[in-house]
């Protein structure tokens, strides 16, 4: 039944009893309201505002003052547009509407900032590499024969990829078990020792990155007499990821509800079998993410692997003997050159390690992105096959072997000694 509020009117008790109207052909057409947070008059403030703020601020610097420059006129364009926005606003809303629409205009309006400022500097190193990146040289070679004159046809970033990948897969291996074991320690075994290392690890985030380069120098190349080389400079860029990965991995695994571990340990579950089954995976794509700030930090750095590996303008391949350079000590010892050549080179060297970065992103959403309890296609298959399998023990176990005797062309002669259940 359908009731439209048209249809509603008091009978003589003064008692309000609504006109039913049956559905089906004939019923009138229902009245259906927007959800839509958007209106129209919504959108014309929003063009009207941004309209007069422009020719507002074109008089000003135009006309009125002797003011010039884009980022100064994007300033007072905006201040203008949020001061018109807010006047045809108040005309239909009241105070809280207003303060909420200017908030969700500033809102999105930083979100748009920071989406232009990371296109620009994404396109801006493309386009400062395009010279060098079209060439199959600069992936294929390295620089041990290529002067600052030499065209771009030659030589190429070979050692500097190698190095890099190198030194953070040496990282991660050095800083993902350790992390996530402390984070672990840090949420399952509280106490004040766990307070003092979480202090410690919050204390290390903001840490320099020229003091952990001189750190391991002091003490790797220095005290133990290890030398310069690529083990050395993954020793100090884990120094770097390390309260990176801890911090963040605390804050995730602390989101674990606790009512799966206690759920576990009602199930006769010991301590290290709940983390491992229960509060590991359900933060896994809050863990991966972690990884993925650490590696962030310390796959960009420089003055640490100029201080503990060196430069080196050929291909090396042994992170434990002899320097090795990444992308960013590229980038920068290229950057730096007159020649244009080897600036293009640079810059080629800075769209590399944003490739890079971007690719060991998406591995770890692949690795990582499932939610909990979520399954893939092979893992659904094994649990779907396992339940069958346990569906023919139970039923065996229930009422005795299979009366065919596994044969598709029915019993065998033993079937007749077999008794059917009885009820209840």
């Amino acid at each position: 039944m359908t009731l439209t509020t048209d249809q509603i009117r008091p009978d003589a008790a003064g008692t309000v009893t609504p006109d039913v109207v049956p559905d089906g052909p004939g019923a009138p057409a229902e009245t259906r309201r927007t959800t839509s947070a958007l209106h129209a008059r919504d959108v014309f403030a929003l063009v009207g505002a941004g309209a007069a703020a422009l020719a507002l601020t074109s008089v000003i610097f135009g006309r009125v003052l002797p003011f010039d420059g884009a980022l100064g006129f994007t300033v007072v364009a905006y201040l203008a547009f949020m001061a018109l926005y807010a006047v045809l606003i108040s005309l239909d809303e009241n105070g809280a509407v207003i303060r909420a629409r200017l908030a969700q205009t500033l809102v999105h309006a930083l979100a748009f900032l920071l989406l232009a400022a990371l296109l620009f500097i994404v396109g801006y190193a493309l386009w400062r590499g395009r010279e060098a990146l079209p060439h199959l040289n600069f992936f294929t070679e390295d620089m041990s024969g290529t002067g600052p004159l030499q065209p771009l046809t030659e030589g190429g970033m070979l050692h500097a990829i190698v190095g890099t990948l190198e030194q953070i897969g040496i990282s991660l291996l050095v800083t993902v078990p350790l992390g996530l074991a402390c984070a672990v320690f840090l949420n399952e075994v509280p106490g004040r020792y766990a307070r003092f290392v979480r202090t410690i690890v919050e204390a290390m985030t903001a840490l320099p990155s020229i003091v952990a380069g001189l750190f391991v120098y002091a003490t790797a190349i220095l005290a133990l007499g290890l030398g310069k080389s690529g083990f050395a400079a993954s020793l100090a860029l884990s120094v770097m990821m390390l309260p990176i990965i801890i911090r963040a991995s605390d804050v995730v695994i602390r989101l674990v509800p606790g009512s799966l571990r206690e759920a576990s340990y009602a199930l006769g579950a010991g301590q290290w079998r709940t983390v491992w089954t229960v509060v590991l995976p359900t933060s896994r794509s809050g863990l991966t993410t972690a990884v993925i700030l650490g590696t962030a930090r310390g796959i960009g750095e420089t003055s640490p692997v100029l201080l503990t590996s060196g430069a080196a303008t050929g291909l090396n391949a042994n992170p434990f003997d002899g320097p090795q350079t990444s992308l960013p000590l590229a980038t920068f010892t290229l950057v730096a050159s007159p020649e244009k050549a080897m600036i293009a080179r640079g810059f080629g060297c800075a769209a590399l390690l944003m490739a890079l970065v971007l690719l060991l992103f998406l591995l770890a959403r692949v690795i990582g992105g499932r939610g909990p309890g979520q399954l893939s296609r092979r893992q659904q298959k094994r649990r779907t096959a396992a339940s069958l399998r346990d569906l023919e023990r139970m039923g065996s176990q229930a009422y005795g072997p299979d009366p065919s005797g596994g044969r598709p062309d029915g019993p065998g002669p033993e079937a007749s000694a077999v008794p059917p259940p009885r009820a209840g």
